[in-house]
């Protein structure tokens, strides 16, 4: 499915752009594909820089305040300079690799609320920069994150929601400046338990899972028995049974707590 783009032109008798993605549903570590295509206007004109990126919309806590972030957190620039010559299309084909750590969009082909992520295409001419609106990606999960998923499934959890946070959580691999989290509303059998927290750090190797239970808001309390974080191989992760591996611990809080 081929998703379109059309910026608006540059200046009276400017350049247009219009940019094309192959195939809107990707993975993190795999490759959005796509094409930009530049008509010329009615006289010619240098174009300085030719740019795609991914852009993430990202909660930020300032203080007492919350309020909504574009955060770009990949950039790839295509080509050279070069004079594009009045009514001639340029065509420029593009991969734009996905970092390991882009937050998921979908589950189950469902999209999860409130994810914005998608492409985008910046470009120069004399000076003046044009940024185009977000060409929105579908990001599932890779295998080893859905084996996770699948988990929580099992155990009866259901989705409650999903956001993007400006920050970092200690400890794992993070390198982006935002992480994801994702909540689930508690099964009756975990009686006294609201919802379970879940984030994914991943790089080409493996996977930082972390978990938490009664969030203490903007920190993460690595020393309390209700926060987790484990490694999961992208790889080797077909040995474990999750959905067991959670329910024991669900179990060991909630019997020390009394909440089971």
């Amino acid at each position: 499915m081929a998703f379109k783009k059309l910026l608006a032109s540059l200046g009276a008798g400017g350049a247009s752009v219009e940019t094309v993605l192959t195939e809107v549903n990707v993975v993190p570590g795999g490759v959005v594909q796509g094409e930009v295509r530049i008509q010329g206007g009615s006289v010619n004109q240098d174009i300085q820089g030719l740019s795609v990126g991914l852009q993430a919309k990202v909660e930020v806590e300032s203080g007492d305040e919350e309020y909504k972030q574009n955060i770009e957190f990949t950039k790839v620039r295509l080509g050279d300079a070069f004079e594009l010559q009045a009514g001639a299309v340029h065509a420029v084909p593009f991969g734009l690799e996905i970092p390991w750590e882009t937050p998921i969009t979908m589950i189950d082909g469902q999209a999860l609320r409130g994810m914005n992520i998608g492409v985008t295409t910046e470009l120069a001419i004399a000076r003046a920069v044009d940024s185009g609106d977000l060409d929105p990606i579908n990001v599932h999960p890779m295998p080893a994150q859905k084996a996770i998923l699948d988990a929580f499934i099992r155990l009866g959890f259901r989705f409650k929601s999903a956001d993007m946070e400006r920050g970092l959580i200690r400890g794992t691999r993070q390198r982006l400046p935002f992480y994801q989290e994702i909540e689930f509303h508690s099964p009756q059998q975990y009686r006294g338990l609201n919802e379970v927290e879940l984030s994914f750090v991943a790089d080409e190797h493996a996977m930082d899972v972390v978990l938490e239970m009664d969030k203490k808001p903007g920190l993460f309390s690595e020393g309390s028995d209700t926060f987790r974080s484990f490694q999961v191989g992208l790889h080797d992760y077909h040995g474990t049974d999750w959905a067991a591996y959670l329910n024991q611990w669900l179990s060991e809080v909630g019997s020390k707590r009394n909440w089971f």
